[in-house]
């Protein structure tokens, strides 16, 4: 899990504040009453401390409320990542042994035992970069540049020819604004990177052995 520590020191100084603000308020009374004189006013000092408390008070539950955010925030992340963890266990397991790979969603395109392994990997990407975006981790700009290089590869292409209208459909099924939003990032750069012509070949990803290499 990754946060900036400006982010994070930012979090804390409101949540600090927040706090502080909450023990002013609930000790200046013993304060005021320590400190005063004994002909004190103490109508007046009501008075004062009605003007004053008030902000005080909505300060100090504004810290609190970003303290309960942040912890809502990483309780979330702490989620994501163990599914995610689950997930990645799950697709390795298929891919160490292939007769599981059955036990999944069939294929909508046809393809041979050795590239659904593949392509079961790719989706390992996908679902990373799918997390990352959703956490606000990756912004549109980063996104697209890393799928711009993704479907330069075959495997890439055939995966989201494969899934894509299954991400399409969870995505909105789930509602989730981000969620979409990514989803139609992968869409419109895989659009584009049929439009510019084939990709790579998985088999010519390599040099073969023994072929010199080009100067």
């Amino acid at each position: 899990m990754t946060q900036s520590l400006a982010g994070r020191r930012r979090i804390f100084g409101w949540t600090a504040a927040g706090l502080a603000a909450a023990a002013a308020v609930t000790a200046a009374p013993l304060l005021i009453q320590a400190a005063a004189p004994g002909k004190t006013n103490w109508q007046e000092l009501s008075d004062i401390s009605q003007t004053y408390g008030t902000p005080l008070s909505i300060i100090a539950l504004l810290g609190v409320a970003v303290g309960l955010a942040h912890q809502s925030r990483q309780t979330a992340i702490v989620y994501e990542e163990a599914q995610r963890v689950s997930h990645r266990e799950l697709v390795i397991m298929a891919i160490n042994d292939p007769e599981l790979i059955v036990c999944g969603d069939p294929f909508t395109i046809e393809v041979t035992a050795v590239e659904a392994k593949q392509i079961a990997y790719v989706n390992l990407f996908v679902h990373n970069w799918s997390a990352d975006y959703r956490l606000k981790r990756f912004n549109d700009a980063a996104l697209r540049m890393r799928l711009q290089a993704h479907f330069r590869g075959e495997m890439a292409r055939k995966h989201w020819e494969n899934g894509g209208a299954d991400w399409r459909q969870f995505a909105e099924a789930l509602g989730e604004a981000r969620m979409l939003r990514f989803v139609s990032l992968v869409d419109a750069t895989y659009a584009e990177a049929v439009s510019m012509g084939p990709p790579r070949l998985a088999n010519a990803f390599f040099t073969p052995a023994g072929q010199p290499h080009r100067q």
